[in-house]
């Protein structure tokens, strides 16, 4: 196994990044690195958050993960340094935008969604609190007339003693 040069990599990754990059078993028989060597490469790119097209997708079929990445990237550009992004990644503005808005109305449903399940844990809280005080006051009646009866058979008793003296 030989050392991959910075300058060499880099080109490399710079290839990788580009939006129309080859696969990567021709880009592995192109630059002399093995496959396995570029897909490391390519995860780690993509767990420090950089967008990485996978060629055989188009951009509207990109995982997720690429395209929160790329919202990510351009969430503080204006127009123009969006468009130009865009151009360098071969995409449309119009795509991310698509994907942010997207993004928002998910989290947006999701905090609905949370909101909802409070509302609900809520209620289910209420009503267990009303059984329990309801199985404590069954309980409390339960142990008086169980009192009641043993006073009952005392009673009895004491009575039953009575009559045989």
């Amino acid at each position: 196994m030989h050392h991959v040069p910075d300058e060499r990599k880099q080109a490399i990754l710079l290839k990788m990044l580009s939006p129309d990059a080859p696969s990567i078993a021709n880009m592995a028989k192109q630059e002399g690195v093995s496959e396995a060597t570029l897909y490391n490469w390519r995860i780690k790119l993509r767990q420090q958050g950089r967008p990485v097209p996978t060629p055989d997708r188009t951009s509207m079929n990109w995982t997720a993960q690429t395209r929160f990445a790329i919202i990510v990237e351009t969430a503080s550009m204006n127009e123009a340094e969006l468009a130009e992004y865009c151009r360098g990644k071969g995409l449309y503005p119009e795509q991310v935008k698509t994907w942010r808005d997207l993004a928002v109305s998910v989290q947006d449903g999701h905090d609905a969604g949370q909101a909802a399940q409070h509302k609900t844990t809520l209620s289910y809280q209420k009503k267990i609190k009303e059984l329990q005080r309801e199985v404590d006051r069954k309980n409390r009646a339960l142990a008086e007339a169980a009192a009641l009866l043993v006073l009952q058979k005392k009673l009895r008793a004491l009575w039953d003693e009575g009559e045989d003296e």
